[in-house]
């Protein structure tokens, strides 16, 4: 009995914290030089919401995003006007910029690809997968780390509703609501950084 009133006790006394409460994370700032030779920093768009997507051209993932689906053309076309900013992350030690920019030009990519070669970034962000997703609110924290949705390679669990997790974190953004889902696995390419 006298264990049982400690323990219950020490529960009752830690603190809960409301969702407004929580600890943000702020984006480590960078400056990147995109393949159109710009120098891109991300200090430059405070108040504006960002998405930062690690990018691999060679990752299959990255390729069915690009090439056979229109998925993630469709989020920067809808959000476009709504003061957010797609920024692609190339962090993989053995690819070059020419081949950014053949892809790029082949598949229309439509917002910058920031050469990452070092993997200072994809480090400050603790980046692991090629395509993963971060999503920084106006106020420069992280409100949403990982997966683009639960549907790999347009693949949804056969018991779950098909879900655009960068969608719905940017639908609530808008809204001005805190985003519900903050993190999820991120799934996609190993991202193979320089040693």
């Amino acid at each position: 009995m006298y264990k049982t009133f400690i323990i219950t006790a020490g529960i009752l006394a830690i603190p809960f914290l409301s969702p407004s409460e929580k600890k943000m994370t702020k984006a480590p700032d960078f400056s990147l030089e995109s393949i159109d030779g710009k120098t891109i920093r991300l200090s430059e768009y405070q108040g504006k919401i960002v998405v930062l997507e690690w990018f691999n051209y060679n990752c299959s993932f990255t390729k069915y995003n690009y090439e056979q689906t229109t998925v993630v053309k469709d989020l920067i076309k809808k959000y476009k006007d709504q003061d957010v900013v797609f920024l692609a992350i190339n962090s993989t030690d053995n690819q070059t910029l020419e081949k950014n920019k053949e892809f790029a030009e082949r598949n229309n990519v439509d917002v910058p690809i920031l050469q990452d070669v070092a993997g200072t970034v994809a480090r400050q962000y603790q980046a692991k997968k090629t395509p993963e997703f971060f999503i920084i609110d106006r106020n420069g924290n992280i409100v949403y780390r990982g997966a683009l949705d639960n549907a790999p390679m347009g693949k949804s669990p056969k018991i779950e509703k098909r879900v655009n997790y960068v969608d719905k974190a940017l639908n609530e953004l808008i809204k001005g609501e805190r985003v519900s889902k903050e993190k999820t696995k991120p799934y996609g390419c190993p991202l193979k950084l320089a040693k």
